[in-house]
């Protein structure tokens, strides 16, 4: 059974297998074939049998543990029985599209339905509790579970590294908020046709049946999270929604799809369910909107400091042959001026400044000019607490401000667009607007300005829509919900240890914000410890789900404090990941290091530069392993207009180096090829 998106005409191009399992995926998304959605299935005692894209779901009514048969013959466990019950069942009936019933005692009533080839279950709470729900990863074939933290992993189920606990780099033990720590609101698990290394028998072509998998959306993800468990040396994952009238999360849907356990396939199947919605954006469209979008292809990002921010800095830059950049500089005292900005866009880079609208401090102390405000925004517009205390900011810094207050008040005291106006006088074309579109979402009992977590969402896009009607418009970690807003993304395409936070803060070893002119936050290079560097930057563990997702729809970078010149030892990992991914790589530039990085830099960016330009706004449309050890890759992106092949490993396969990448567009009579560590630098 295999996990398929097809054309408008309904067409469907077969992969091939290698030694893992291949997802084919074509240019366009328009939904799940294979059933009918009118299909009201079956009911027999409490087993509800429901049409699904490649087979059909089991549910049964008294527990909401869910099966799944599959065309070719397989029988999964989709989900164990809800986690600490959910009482007696009320009556089930049957609707149109599948059925409804009860559990009185928790105060729920539910819906399951065949909808466009996927099992949709929804759950609506009276009062407010939690439910464990899904319980997932418990069928024995399982083999590895994908997680979007950043850019996407993929775990093999018995991998020890992961199955330990997250002292150690791993997952067992962890809850992570969906709404605010995954950059994309699913999972999703392989089962069989894979060994725990995630590679297949033999030395070429399939074994046995393939591969099959599960994908777990949940547009509900505020008020979910989801729970990571080690159990007998097999993670397995638990979701679970707390219903809270409070926040608004009293509603809780999951939609589950069949796959082929390709790694991408949630990611692949959530692309799919965010078309079928009309919320997947599209950079074609943001470049007609705006034509200073179409810079960003073939564009690496730079943050600029001392004289790499001035206009003779940027002309050496174009001297080097960097024929795209997006130049970002800080909030401090000494913003680009006009006549770099101008350096900077007739080089055909674009520019922007690094503004935030979320925190607020007394203008008399503040130590940062983003965080001074006209009037009585602070205190007035803090985020408080139900006790009427205000939330602290970043770094304890002054007060969270509250969105929906400034958008109570922009119509009349047009705060933000003044801001906004100040910020680009020097002719700025972009603008990185800090958190605004990450998960760190705030409810706020605040008198006049009250919001939910979901209001605070609402505010922020209202305001990133009207930001991206003139400037090439970018933000913080960005999650799934402001893709359609944004323009490009930094920080989704690093996923995140926890420990980075505390290694961040140690400022002996990653650097303080001086000197003015080149932080050592910025540019002082440090080793990652050994389960940090696994934990994000093993390329076996590594998989496209955001790119499988977005790609084509934003530009995605990594974190801005995570240069390419920051961690040394990994800088030939990801600028393969980069290549491999088509994702910019992101430096980090004064006098001094354009001066010795700018060669490295230019030759990077000449090698990237047709690439993104051809394939930038594509969907990726394939991805697999080529080695059993999965040190070998490759992605597809349209259909064929780019395909690359990155050697992780340190021996050759089929004549690419260890450590080298090959790229070839649809135009190509032979591959490209890069060796990032021959590189000067």
């Amino acid at each position: 059974m295999t996990f398929h998106l097809p054309t408008v005409t309904g067409r469907r191009r077969r992969s091939t297998r290698a030694l893992a399992a291949s997802l084919a995926l074509t240019a366009t998304t328009v939904g799940l074939t294979g059933c009918d959605s009118a299909s009201a299935g079956t009911l027999e005692g409490s087993r509800l049998t429901l049409p699904v894209s490649g087979g059909t779901a089991v549910v049964d009514t008294a527990s909401l543990a869910v099966k799944a048969h599959t065309e070719d013959g397989r029988q999964l466990v989709l989900s164990a029985p809800a986690g600490g019950g959910l009482g007696e069942p009320g009556p089930v009936t049957r609707t149109a599209d599948g059925a409804r019933w009860s559990y009185p005692g928790k105060g729920l009533k539910v819906t399951a339905s065949s909808v466009r080839g996927r099992l949709r279950i929804r759950l609506r709470a009276d009062r407010d509790g939690s439910v464990d729900w899904p319980v997932t990863g418990t069928d024995r074939a399982a083999s590895a579970v994908q997680v979007p933290r950043g850019e996407g992993l993929d775990i093999p189920v018995k991998d020890a590294f992961w199955n330990a606990g997250p002292e150690k780099g791993g997952l067992a033990g962890s809850t992570v908020d969906m709404g605010e720590a995954l950059s994309l609101p699913l999972w999703g698990y392989s089962m069989g046709g894979a060994d725990g290394k995630g590679g297949a028998s033999g030395k070429g072509g399939a074994s046995g049946k393939g591969g099959s998998g599960v994908s777990y959306l949940t547009p509900t993800d505020l008020g979910t999270s989801l729970h990571f468990a080690s159990t007998g040396g097999r993670l397995r994952t638990t979701a679970r929604h707390a219903f809270d009238a409070g926040e608004g999360t009293r509603d809780y849907e999951v939609s589950f799809a069949l796959t082929d356990g390709n790694p991408v396939a949630p990611a692949a199947d959530y692309r799919s369910y965010l078309a079928q919605h009309g919320r997947l954006g599209s950079l074609r469209k943001k470049i007609r909107q705006n034509p200073a979008t179409e810079k960003l292809l073939g564009a690496f990002h730079a943050y600029v400091w001392g004289e790499a921010r001035t206009a003779p800095g940027v002309e050496a830059l174009k001297k080097l042959g960097v024929d795209r950049m997006w130049l970002g500089y800080d909030s401090g005292p000494d913003p680009m001026k006009a006549p770099a900005v101008q350096a900077a866009k007739k080089a055909g880079y674009l520019v922007g400044p690094y503004d935030t609208f979320a925190n607020g401090q007394d203008p008399e102390k503040a130590d940062s000019p983003t965080s001074v405000w006209p009037d009585r925004v602070y205190p007035d517009f803090c985020v408080r607490k139900a006790d009427g205390t205000p939330v602290t900011g970043f770094g304890n810094r002054g007060c969270y401000l509250s969105s929906h207050a400034f958008e109570k008040a922009e119509p009349t005291k047009h705060y933000l667009a003044d801001r906004t106006r100040t910020m680009v006088a020097n002719g700025a074309d972009s603008y990185f607007l800090d958190v605004d579109a990450t998960g760190e979402l705030f409810r706020d009992h605040g008198k006049g300005h009250e919001m939910t977590k979901a209001g605070d969402r609402a505010s922020r896009l209202a305001r990133m829509v009207r930001l991206s009607k003139n400037l090439v418009l970018g933000s913080e970690g960005a999650q799934a919900w402001a893709n359609k807003v944004l323009a490009y993304n930094h920080g989704s395409g690093t996923p995140v240890d926890d420990g980075l936070w505390a290694l961040e803060r140690d400022k002996k070893t990653w650097g303080g914000y001086a000197p003015e002119k080149a932080p050592g936050a910025f540019f002082k290079p440090v080793r990652l410890p050994a389960r940090m560097a696994t934990a994000m930057y093993d390329p076996k563990y590594r998989a496209p789900l955001y790119e499988t997702a977005l790609h084509g729809s934003l530009v995605n970078v990594e974190r801005w404090e995570l240069s390419y010149q920051k961690l040394p030892a990994q800088k030939t990992t990801r600028a393969l990941l980069a290549m491999l991914y088509n994702t910019p790589l992101n430096f980090v530039l004064d006098g001094p290091t354009l001066q010795k990085d700018g060669p490295q830099l230019a030759a990077l960016q000449k090698f990237f530069s047709p690439l993104h330009r051809a394939a930038g706004t594509q969907q990726l449309t394939s991805f697999r392993w080529l080695t059993g050890d999965r040190s070998v890759q490759r992605t597809v992106f349209g259909k064929g207009a780019l395909t690359v092949t990155a050697n992780f490993g340190s021996k050759a396969h089929g004549g690419l180096p260890g450590g080298c990448v090959d790229a070839e567009l649809a135009t190509d009579q032979q591959p490209r090829r890069l060796c990032p560590a021959q590189l000067n630098g």
